[in-house]
């Protein structure tokens, strides 16, 4: 499994949602962690990105709708004890459940 964090300079939720993401992980699970910092709407376009965070999880981001579109923009979480700049450790843990 890959995991990128797609992000760009300056997000002040980049280095939690990789805190986040990295507890999630079982350890001796093969993940891989990636990430890839853009530099603009175009690069950000490419990676994916709704808004920065974005977690891919081999490719695909479990928190946008299929018709979002990609954004350079920050971003919000909704986790259940409100909006956070990034998914809870147990949110994650469910989406990377075997």
């Amino acid at each position: 499994m890959e995991i990128t964090i797609v992000y760009f300079e300056g997000c002040p939720h980049a280095e939690l949602a990789e805190r986040h993401v990295r507890a999630a992980v079982d350890e001796g699970a093969e993940v891989a962690i990636r990430m890839r910092m853009v530099d603009n709407a175009e690069q950000a376009d490419a990676a994916g990105m709704h808004g920065s965070p974005t977690i891919l999880i081999d490719g695909r981001d479990p928190f946008s709708r299929p018709d979002e579109p990609t954004s350079w923009a920050c971003r919000l979480f909704e986790t259940p004890d409100g909006f956070d700049g990034a998914p809870t450790t147990d949110q994650l843990r469910e989406l990377l459940k075997p």
